[in-house]
């Protein structure tokens, strides 16, 4: 089976963010690890992001970029003494460019128990139809 040639979602080149002398702000950068699904109608992305809350993520479209930025914060409190800690906090960060095919106007977004759900829809002309067959 050949490869499609292009896709509707395409994954990003991977940027380096990891050193510290090319971060604007401290801290750990995590990329989340996603799955994408794809309909006749739709793609769906799921990304991992645990321990993000609602007011915690960014979701930005621009020039066809779609940037998901999730933040991580300790979760002791202020009186808390750590002893051991290995649920590292900080920000998540993955990009994609999306192709002319997703209907950038409809894109939905839901957040539920640490997992980022986008549901990308397709442009009427993207969508596969039937094309009736006239006698004559």
């Amino acid at each position: 089976m050949a490869e499609k040639e292009t896709k509707d979602l395409q994954v990003k080149e991977k940027q380096a963010v990891a050193t510290p002398a090319e971060q604007t702000r401290a801290g750990l950068v995590f990329t989340p690890a996603v799955d994408i699904f794809e309909t006749d109608r739709e793609l769906t992305l799921l990304a991992d992001l645990p321990g993000v809350k609602k007011d915690g993520l960014t979701i930005d479209l621009d020039n066809n970029q779609l940037t998901i930025v999730g933040e991580v914060s300790p979760p002791e409190g202020s009186d808390e003494v750590v002893l051991l800690r290995e649920y590292q906090t900080g920000r998540y960060f993955r990009q994609f460019a999306l192709s002319d095919a997703i209907d950038q106007s409809k894109i939905e977004a839901s957040l539920a128990d640490g997992v980022l759900r986008l549901d990308l829809p397709k442009v009427e002309a993207a969508k596969p139809r039937k094309i009736a067959v006239k006698t004559g």
